[in-house]
């Protein structure tokens, strides 16, 4: 089998120390083997040769990267999780299973069907794996950029960088402000004052944050969860469990449908890992409107058979 590999070499696991080169196991499994370093200026070339595999070796940064460019091509993905958080490695069940496993296993791995999501905004058109949100979370995201992560800097184990950012959020919902959202999910209305609107493709976003447990990113629907301020409790508990590593907390409510429309002001979102507008840039005053919906089945991974 003919193998493109997609690597990100800054991910931030360490496996490669630990005597799982993803390049040399590739090989040794048989497989005609094509690297590429995300580090390279024209790496997305790459994609374009054929091939009857696109692995991707690294975080959900580069995976999902890769996942959008692949999108509709028909060719499946192999994921071998080397980042932080692995929140798509996590949702496709591949963390308990070594990345010598994985690669021995591709031949008789299952094809996961995989929706994606597009927005539809001021930025024109955008597809999503992961999510898109408002708030709590994306406020965060803005603030870690402006510092340049001087205050994860000193960690090095993927785990502690979860912690510290969890912590942050916990601190951060004391005083986060409510915003106005004009939402509705096929139709309903959903109106109201939020500190965090997501809508959800896959389990979880950023530091491991569990906020849909039950979804399945190839049923064709959206997890959408709103949270007041009179939710803030229920998302400390949710906080205070993701920290302890639970795959599955519980207690938020989750709406699910396959067309979103939200209307705010003044306030960024994130595409992924992704805010928009770019960090330091001026949010436009006006009101700003977008729709989402889901493409399905327009990707496909390798899980374990």
């Amino acid at each position: 089998m003919k193998v493109t590999l997609m690597h990100n070499p800054d991910a931030g696991s360490d496996d490669l120390t630990c005597g799982e080169d993803p390049v040399e196991l590739i090989r040794r499994a048989g497989h005609r083997l094509v690297y590429q370093s995300s580090k390279d200026s024209h790496w997305k070339r790459a994609l374009d040769q054929p091939a009857d595999l696109i692995a991707v070796a690294g975080g959900d940064g580069i995976v999902g990267t890769v996942a959008k460019l692949m999108i509709g091509r028909g060719t499946p993905i192999a994921v071998l999780p080397l980042g932080t958080a692995n929140n798509i490695a996590k949702t496709l069940n591949l963390m308990d299973v070594s990345l010598t496993q994985l690669i021995e296993g591709w031949s008789a791995a299952r094809r996961k069907k995989f929706d994606t999501g597009v927005a539809n905004g001021p930025w024109g058109s955008a597809h999503f794996v992961e999510g898109l949100g408002i708030g709590l979370f994306t406020d965060m995201m803005t603030r870690l950029d402006a510092r340049g992560n001087v205050d994860l800097a000193h960690l090095t184990e993927p785990e502690e960088k979860i912690t510290s950012v969890l912590e942050m959020l916990q601190a951060r919902l004391l005083t986060c402000p409510e915003i106005e959202l004009h939402v509705t999910v096929d139709g309903r209305d959903l109106s109201g004052e939020y500190i965090l609107l997501e809508v959800m493709n896959i389990k979880s976003i950023g530091p491991n944050l569990f906020l849909a447990p039950n979804a399945d990113p190839g049923d064709g629907l959206f997890d959408v969860v709103c949270l007041t301020r009179g939710a803030h409790d229920t998302l400390d508990r949710c906080l205070e469990e993701c920290k302890e590593g639970s795959p599955a907390p519980t207690g938020l409510p989750v709406r699910r449908g396959k067309q979103i429309h939200i209307e705010w002001e003044g306030t960024p979102i994130h595409i992924d890992d992704q805010a928009w507008p770019d960090s330091g840039a001026n949010f436009p005053p006006s009101l700003t409107v977008i729709d989402i919906t889901v493409e399905p089945h327009s990707l496909e991974f390798l899980t374990p058979a």
